[in-house]
């Protein structure tokens, strides 16, 4: 259960990111030296592999699996 809880923690993380960038981006148009932009871009890059890691424990330790209907199909 705790593994779910980072994964939902990790991915509202990468969103307040995206936004902030967003904001940043539109804030600083004018500004050409300022680099809060690019900034953002590397915080949520590092979040989103922290994401993709924590995804890949969970099903590589069975914590999560996959219950789509046509996930079993082959």
């Amino acid at each position: 259960m705790w593994l779910k809880a980072i994964i939902v923690l990790l991915f509202l993380a990468v969103l307040a990111s995206l936004t902030s960038a967003l904001l940043f981006m539109l804030r600083d148009m004018g500004a050409p030296q300022s680099k809060r932009t690019l900034y953002t871009l590397g915080i949520r890059i590092t979040l989103a592999a922290l994401l993709l890691i924590a995804i890949w424990y969970g099903f590589h330790s069975g914590m999560l699996s996959n219950t789509a209907p046509w996930a079993n199909k082959y």
